[in-house]
């Protein structure tokens, strides 16, 4: 899979942007971000499906995601921060 613009690390730099700044939130359609959380919470149950089949394995889950191996190792990350995965 080709390495190149990792969506998964654009998308998180939007989200911390969102949260750190309300005038950001203010520019920011309401609409937009909704379908982003909804987008980034599907592929979070997807990674943590194949989390209890699959080993935890970043190219594992890049392969059957279609993520970059780089955003896949960002969403297991995430969810390990989060105890939904071990």
């Amino acid at each position: 899979m080709d390495e190149g613009v990792d969506p998964t690390k654009m998308c998180q730099s939007l989200v911390d942007k969102v949260a750190q700044s309300r005038q950001l939130m203010a520019l920011a359609h309401p609409e937009v971000l909704g379908l982003f959380e909804d987008w980034l919470e599907e592929l979070e149950e997807e990674v943590v499906r194949l989390a209890t089949k699959e080993a935890l394995n970043p190219h594992i889950i890049a392969d059957k995601t279609g993520l970059s191996r780089a955003g896949a190792e960002f969403v297991l990350a995430k969810l390990r921060r989060e105890q939904r995965i071990e």
